[in-house]
């Protein structure tokens, strides 16, 4: 179904979102439903690992309910930074080179030795790996965005922000749920759920997913015209609860897969005359971020399969304590299969390079806390987590290169194709590799807080975590693959693994190492209520990201052998939560500085040609700003949204040339993907006509200018996307129809920019596209 073809759908969704735009001042992307009695409905999350009002907690925090992911249509975490102005995403060729950026700050790397820095949380257990957290949100309660440095509750991977999903449980009275939608693109998704009781305090839910998407890009490849970057994404999720009364459980299971073929790397600039002749793109090859062709002879693809068991309890102890304990396990398998010359053939003097690679990750957790009655003037929680990550990597590299060819010319294109039923002159360099990567992290942690009076808090919280990693890698030097005998190629190198002896290796295809180290992390605030509506607080944290190796297909000894050292991190922040006229008004801001020392990034540099990445301890980085969010509810029906950050995120000193001690050119400059401001703005409007509900809802949100990768490389322009919708529903709203627009403007713009505009990565909504959502409930 193609909206093309209807204009009164396109005509309904754009005045619909027209209209309601008109309603929009200043407002807030954390939104909330309202309450029968008017006003901003109450949000409680467990930012803190205990049970709290949002406008309670001295951490700046959005808290987005189930009611708004639906509203706006986010399904995965990629959408967040539709509704969290300081979050950005960097979109990898697969979900396992992609991350979450906070506040400017995040860890970029291929390496599987490494952590990310910006923490997800998934039902209390801590994902090991950035990829893992790119699947589908299935039923999720709320979304918790915490900025800035968590390490004393949460701990692992957590130096610059953490996202915590927490997911919808039984309910005590049978329900159900279907929703369809259909999408411009081909685009179709489905999802149903069932609840209700089982048993004397036993309730359950069980949730399955399916989704489809064709694909933004079309390859033209072999003369024909095929849609990729597109999506097969298929999953299940069953939860039990049981509450005794005294005792309170959850199990968890949860199955997800998926087939993508995505994200291909689009080609925007001119790469010469000869190579834009052999792309013979529609319309050209230097059309920037409205580029949305490719001529690939590998399909870049990527291969999901993962799988899930989690037990919670909350049991009643020592009268007025709770002991919890949140027991994890997770399997995840990730293929990826990319193309890396971006070119339909090789050609005398630009080769093929063409990439495949499996990751295999285990991990097993185990959190046990006890806290004591909150009600208290003194209250507290202590506890103990343990953590286990063992990760697998294949991955295997193949070139074709040559020099010259017994082809001829190609009179078209002026490219002489590599013949590559020659032996002599056309070479296959080819290497493999593996590692395998063993994590371990131990932590006893506690915070308490002491009310001096009924207006003043104070809050200290301490961690101490030990932090034990171990790889070995191995790889032989690169082969021609046709005779065996050494060959190198873009990306392929000369030196084992282990290094040369010559260099200072083990002159082995095998490179060892390990770490520890020991930390103590912590966090001081002190939070004043002047009034009940009112509240200010003042923190200080110390944040720790573990350290580790630069594990990658190409990693060489004795340099990648050296271990990097952990990453540091200490936050200032002030702020206040605040609301006003019956709770009709909320504004909460703060303000914040952080400085990171021992910063993990990637360097890039060139292997025979090739870029490949090199982590390093860069040296020290600094994010400064501030962020408000307001939410309005001026009348029953209507609500106001408005967000705003603004980070200053840059390189304060980079370590300097190791050989001539000379200052890094990167220092001062805007670390990647930092947009210094962003912004929303949103309104939402319900009214009751009688026989039918109306639900309009539309977002605006601007992104500053920024930059792709370190050293202000890859600069990507500013942008805004337009998001709008109206819906129809019974007066019970068990059944509801909504039309959504996306990029209602159609404005182009890219999430990456590698190597100045020769590999862009074009997001599904970087064009306009129309849709439409059923909704069916029985409750």
């Amino acid at each position: 179904m193609t909206f093309t073809k209807y204009p009164s759908a396109r005509a309904l969704a754009l005045s619909a979102t027209a209209l309601s735009l008109g309603f929009a001042t200043p407002a807030f992307a954390q939104d909330a439903a309202q309450e029968d009695t008017g006003g901003i409905a109450e949000i409680v999350v467990t930012a803190q690992k205990v049970a709290e009002n949002v406008q309670d907690v001295p951490i700046s925090i959005t808290a987005i309910t189930a009611d708004r992911l639906e509203a706006t249509g986010v399904t995965s975490l990629e959408g967040l930074t539709q509704l969290v102005p300081s979050v950005t995403f960097r979109k990898g060729t697969t979900s396992a080179n992609s991350a979450i950026v906070m506040r400017g700050v995040g860890t970029i790397t291929f390496s599987v030795a490494a952590e990310p820095s910006v923490s997800t949380v998934v039902d209390g257990v801590v994902l090991s790996r950035s990829g893992q957290a790119f699947m589908d949100l299935v039923d999720a309660e709320r979304l918790e965005v915490l900025r800035g440095p968590q390490g004393t509750l949460f701990g692992k991977n957590a130096s610059a922000g953490l996202v915590n999903i927490i997911s919808k449980g039984g309910t005590d009275t049978l329900q159900a749920e279907a929703r369809a939608e259909l999408f411009e693109g081909q685009e179709y998704r489905l999802r149903a759920s069932l609840s209700g009781p089982l048993g004397e305090g036993l309730t359950g839910r069980v949730t399955g997913f399916y989704g489809t998407f064709d694909g933004n890009i079309t390859n033209i490849n072999g003369g024909r015209r095929n849609t990729i970057n597109g999506y097969e994404h298929y999953g299940a999720r069953a939860i039990l609860d049981y509450d005794s009364g005294g005792s309170r459980f959850r199990f968890i299971a949860d199955y997800f897969e998926a087939d993508d073929d995505c994200c291909a790397d689009v080609t925007g600039v001119s790469r010469g005359a000869v190579l834009d002749r052999e792309l013979g793109l529609p319309g050209g090859v230097a059309r920037g971020v409205n580029q949305r062709f490719v001529n690939h002879n590998l399909v870049t693809r990527t291969l999901d399969r993962q799988w899930s068991l989690t037990a919670s309890g909350d049991f009643d102890v020592l009268t007025d304590h709770v002991l919890s304990v949140v027991a994890g396990y997770r399997n995840w398998e990730n293929t990826e299969i990319r193309e890396g010359d971006f070119l339909p053939r090789a050609i005398v003097g630009t080769g093929e390079l063409h990439d495949n690679g499996e990751v295999r990750t285990e991990q097993l957790s185990l959190e046990v806390r006890l806290a004591s009655d909150q009600s208290k003037p003194f209250f507290y929680q202590i506890g103990g987590f343990l953590w286990g990550s063992d990760n697998e990597q294949d991955f295997t590299r193949r070139n074709i290169t040559c020099n010259s060819s017994t082809l001829p010319i190609d009179p078209i294109t002026g490219g002489r194709p590599c013949n590559v039923n020659d032996r002599t002159n056309t070479l296959f360099p080819t290497a493999t590799s593996f590692s395998d990567v063993k994590s371990r992290n131990y932590a006893i942690f506690g915070q308490a807080t002491y009310r001096l009076t009924e207006q003043l808090a104070l809050i200290g919280g301490l961690r101490y975590t030990w932090d034990e990693l171990d790889f070995v890698h191995t790889r032989a030097p690169g082969i021609n693959a046709t005779t065996g005998l050494p060959a190198t190629g873009p990306g392929v190198s000369g030196a084992p693994a282990g290094g040369t002896i010559a260099s200072g290796g083990n002159g082995t295809n095998t490179s060892r190492g390990q770490s520890s180290n020991g930390n103590l992390s912590g966090r001081a605030a002190l939070q004043f209520k002047p009034s009940e509506d009112v509240m200010l607080y003042g923190s200080y944290t110390r944040g720790y990201k573990g350290p580790a190796f630069n594990v990658f297909f190409n990693h060489t000894a004795p340099t990648n052998a050296i271990p990097i050292d952990e990453e540091t991190s200490d936050a200032f922040e002030i702020g206040i939560k605040s609301q006003f006229l019956d709770n009709r008004i909320q504004v909460n801001a703060s303000a914040f500085t952080v400085t990171y020392d021992g910063f993990q990034a990637n360097n890039f540099v060139l292997l025979n040609g090739a870029v490949v990445s090199n982590l390093t301890n860069a040296g020290s980085v600094k994010s400064e700003g501030f962020e408000i969010d307001l939410l309005a509810v001026p009348v029953d029906g209507w609500t106001l949204r408005a967000s705003g950050a603004y980070a200053d995120a840059t390189v304060k000193r980079f370590n300097p040339n190791p050989a001539t001690n000379a200052p890094d050119a990167r220092n001062g400059t805007q670390l990647p993907l930092a947009p210094k401001f962003t912004w929303t703005i949103g309104t939402s409007y319900e009214r009751d006509l009688g026989p039918v509900k109306v639900y309009l809802d539309t977002d605006f949100r601007h992104v500053s200018r920024q930059f792709s990768d370190l050293g202000e490389a890859g600069p990507i322009a500013a942008y805004g996307i337009w998001n709008g919708s109206i819906g129809f529903s019974d007066p019970e709203d068990n059944y509801r129809i909504s039309f959504l627009a996306r990029n209602i403007t159609d404005k182009a713009y890219a999430l990456l920019n590698v190597s100045a505009g020769q590999r862009l990565q074009i997001p599904r909504d970087a064009d306009r596209y129309f849709g439409v959502s059923f909704r069916a409930r029985l409750r």
